[in-house]
């Protein structure tokens, strides 16, 4: 997937939930949501990337002691680990989703989908990221958003991006 995805976290993200969230590029929780991968308490591992994207995001020890113990966090823990980018309260989580949203949108959407191309390829096995980095990097140069982009820039406008 080539398009950022914001999750906002209200509430519980238990097992299934927690795993969507971590699927995103971005996380925003409310200071009330609780999370955590409860299925050893019931026999199972988390089967939906649950163990591979927590230990990519928090670090083996972390993902280690959050799957074993099958324990839930705060959304400040949650903060702390990097498991989530901010915490706000309850009613302004659409808001910093909406307003993360908009800081993207502002930028080409053809550099972006470049970005998490080569963000995406350190996971993934048999691929070099610094590879596709250069790669990603030297495509950008032939699109009409990076001309956009450095004209904009000599102008001192902002750019308008088409993607």
């Amino acid at each position: 997937m080539t398009t950022p995805v914001i999750a906002a976290v209200n509430g519980f993200a238990l097992g299934g939930g927690l795993e969507l969230a971590m699927c995103s590029h971005i996380r925003v929780a409310s200071s009330n949501a609780r999370m955590g991968l409860p299925e050893v308490s019931l026999g199972v591992i988390p089967g939906y990337g649950g163990t591979q994207r927590l230990a990519q995001l928090v670090g083996r020890g972390k993902a280690n002691e959050m799957v074993f113990t099958a324990g839930m966090i705060k959304a400040d823990e949650a903060l702390t680990w990097g498991l989530v980018n901010y915490v706000v309260e309850p009613e302004e989580l659409m808001a910093k989703a909406e307003e993360i949203a908009g800081k993207v949108l502002n930028n080409s959407g053809t550099a972006i989908a470049s970005a998490i191309r080569s963000i995406n390829a350190n996971y993934q096995d048999g691929a070099n990221g610094y590879e596709v980095e250069v790669s990603e990097f030297a495509k950008c140069f032939g699109t009409d958003d990076f001309k956009e982009g450095t004209t904009a820039f000599l102008e001192k406008r902002k750019p308008n991006f088409r993607g």
